[in-house]
């Protein structure tokens, strides 16, 4: 069921109400209807359907739905649990609960080892974490030369894979994130208003 009407009588079958979701996620009642509000207006910002597009993520992430971009689809692609092409009311509640300030580390973690595991082998190789840099370098605005990008990758990598065999698996990262707090700063989001 996408983001349309909260009354009972006007859900397709499936409708999730606030008080189900705020019971399996970190969030209120108050919180889980703010985001409802917050999927209307981003379910409708191009295509009013009640379902959130890749398109109107992208819009909402980056204000921009035409440039391609592989970080605003790797998280499109977390938060479409039902890999439908669309994010769901329920989807999007549960998928931002990784970001709720109550949200274990550990949930943070896995959320970020499976953004970069970008051919969702289980493994993070150094072209998924290099392609990733350079992805939110270009997000951020800032332009580093090609020798340290790969000095920031070949250095990041081999503190992460501890195993030396080429890949990070889940257990490195953990460790790796568990080293390095920072990585995660932009995985909690210290209030959830409505836009």
């Amino acid at each position: 069921m996408g983001c349309g009407s909260s009354k009972r009588s006007n859900q397709a079958p499936g409708y999730e109400e606030a008080s189900v979701l705020a019971a399996e996620t970190p969030f209120t009642v108050s919180e889980v209807e703010a985001l409802h509000e917050l999927c209307k207006k981003l379910s409708n910002s191009i295509i009013a359907d009640g379902l959130i597009q890749k398109e109107e993520l992208q819009l909402a992430l980056f204000k921009n739905k035409n440039q391609s971009n592989l970080f605003a689809d790797r998280i499109f692609d977390s938060f479409d649990v039902k890999h439908n092409g669309v994010i769901e009311f329920g989807e999007f509640v549960r998928a931002l609960g990784v970001f709720h300030p109550d949200a274990p580390v550990t949930q943070k973690i896995a959320f970020a080892f499976r953004l970069y595991d970008l051919r969702q082998t289980g493994f993070i190789e150094r072209e998924e974490l290099k392609l990733m840099v350079l992805e939110l370098l270009h997000e951020s605005d800032l332009v580093l030369s090609e020798d340290i990008v790969e000095s920031m990758v070949d250095k990041t990598f081999s503190e992460a894979d501890t195993k030396g065999d080429g890949k990070i698996d889940p257990e490195e990262w953990k460790e790796y994130a568990s080293k390095h707090p920072s990585m995660l700063k932009n995985m909690t989001l210290p209030k959830f208003q409505v836009l």
